[in-house]
């Protein structure tokens, strides 16, 4: 299983690097603070598709687990493959 603080930072940086979204702290309501909207949502899908190659289906759009950087990590974990793809890839 992929390092989970190293995908928690990453995908933070996903936030702000790619996205201009500055999270307070891993465990933010994304949703609930209204940091992330649909349109940034759907951006931010892409995003995480490409640079952690997975793919994301709509089976997989349970709000839970985009609720905060620690729960999508989780997410993320769970789609890796291999576990250390997703923590290695850059």
């Amino acid at each position: 299983m992929p390092d989970s603080t190293k995908l928690e930072h990453r995908i933070a940086a996903l936030f702000s690097d790619k996205l201009n979204v500055q999270v307070p702290s891993l465990e933010t309501d994304l949703i609930e603070t209204g940091l992330v909207d649909s349109l940034t949502f759907v951006e931010f899908l892409a995003h995480l598709e490409q640079d952690f190659a997975i793919h994301v289906s709509l089976e997989d759009l349970e709000i839970d687990h985009f609720r905060t950087i620690t729960s999508i990590a989780a997410f993320v974990a769970t789609k890796s493959h291999n576990g250390i793809r997703a923590s290695a890839r850059k």
